[in-house]
């Protein structure tokens, strides 16, 4: 089975600290908009959030052992599983997908706030993702998600996302200029 990755699971470093996965194929799913949301009680910081309904994001398809399951089940408390339909998917390289796809959803949630912000360590780990794909994937995932007005904490010197993992110091540039646009538009 595969799950659908579309913040944080982009980023191999990441998933391995839930469960060893196999590889991940970059996709896109249509009838999905990623955009910035709380996610009440769960978490101190504003993750990613999936709706279903109108739009587009890009993410991985990442193979899962039945048993890992419920280890992500656990990572993304808070989130409903939900399967994706094949027709609603795009693959890089059409790997015949016939397995279950699931993906971690939200049917509504807050945006970000002062107190639950949009944090620059979760950015520097889901970007760092997108990047080990490539730019131009980095430049579609800020392109296609929602929210970057909301507020915003830089906490690179003191991080507060538990899960921060492979990121790169020369990330670290290709990231600031990615989200500067979307950051402070002109």
């Amino acid at each position: 089975m595969y799950i659908f990755g579309y913040g944080s699971l982009i980023n191999r470093h990441s998933r391995l600290l839930t469960s060893r996965t196999g590889e991940a194929v970059p996709a896109v799913v249509n009838g999905l908009q990623r955009h910035w949301g709380k996610v009440n009680g769960s978490y101190r910081i504003s993750p990613l959030v999936a709706t279903v309904g109108e739009g587009h994001c890009n993410g991985v398809l990442v193979k899962v052992e039945d048993g890992s399951l419920a280890e992500f089940d656990r990572r993304e408390k808070g989130y409903r599983r939900i399967e994706l339909d094949p027709v609603d998917i795009a693959v890089s390289n059409n790997t015949g997908l016939r397995e279950p796809i699931w993906a971690y959803v939200r049917a509504k949630s807050e945006p970000p706030c002062e107190v639950q912000p949009i944090m620059q360590t979760y950015v520097d780990t889901v970007l760092a993702g997108c990047l080990s794909i490539s730019d131009q994937f980095a430049k579609t995932f800020v392109e296609t998600t929602k929210g970057w007005h909301h507020p915003f904490e830089n906490d690179r010197q003191q991080p507060k996302y538990g899960n921060l993992a492979g990121v790169l110091d020369e990330h670290l540039m290709l990231i600031d200029q990615l989200i500067a646009d979307v950051r402070h538009p002109t």
